[in-house]
């Protein structure tokens, strides 16, 4: 990889890392602490949640009406969005061994903790457990695809891409037929040890 590249990305992955001690404390001034995989909160502040709670009636009547109609739309993504994690699911159980990548941990991508927040009702919550499945799922099989498109063809588009995955920017240069023959393998075997990277981090 370019050495300037490889030193703006770990430039980045320390902001990132500066960002997620921040946030830390932040959640330490709303007095939310984790024990274990669960969030908990002060007695006190969770009583304050309790109070701000809008009730089902309130909720109902208040609603807009369009957000209602709509709401069916929505959730009818939910069946493809199902059909999708299935199909990546198999799909990387079945071939990332045999190409030898390691496979993505799927519990890393599903975040729930948002019912444990004592001022969301029971239709909120339901909302957020959507929004965090939906969202985690395309975080889900994008790493799958990334994983994919790095194993297979870790070349660079000759135009810029939006929002790329963290893996892009080892990729070869678009055109380099020499960085690819000789970076290929390298690149493959760098799949192989994802999952003890992310363990050692911090």
């Amino acid at each position: 990889m370019n050495p300037k590249i490889s030193e703006l990305l770990d430039r980045i992955r320390a902001i990132e890392h500066q960002i997620e001690e921040e946030t830390k404390l932040r959640r330490a001034e709303l007095q939310a602490d984790f024990d274990d995989k669960r969030v908990r909160f002060e007695r006190e502040i969770l009583a304050q949640h309790r109070r701000l709670k809008t009730g089902l009636l309130k909720y109902m009547i208040t609603a807009n009406w369009l957000s209602v109609l709509t709401a069916p739309v929505i959730y009818s993504v939910l069946l493809p969005m199902l059909v999708l994690d299935v199909f990546v699911t198999v799909y990387q159980r079945i071939c990332f061994p045999i190409y030898g990548i390691a496979r993505v941990k799927r519990s890393d991508y599903f975040v729930y903790d948002r019912t444990h927040l004592a001022y969301l009702n029971v239709i909120e919550k339901v909302n957020c457990g959507y929004c965090s499945y939906g969202n985690g799922l395309m975080g889900y099989a994008r790493e799958i695809v990334a994983r994919t498109e790095m194993y297979w063809c870790p070349i660079k588009h000759a135009r810029k891409v939006l929002q790329a995955h963290p893996y892009y920017a080892g990729f070869v240069d678009y055109g380099d037929p020499h960085g690819y023959q000789r970076d290929l393998e390298r690149l493959r075997t760098e799949l192989t040890q994802l999952d003890r990277h992310k363990d050692a981090q911090p």
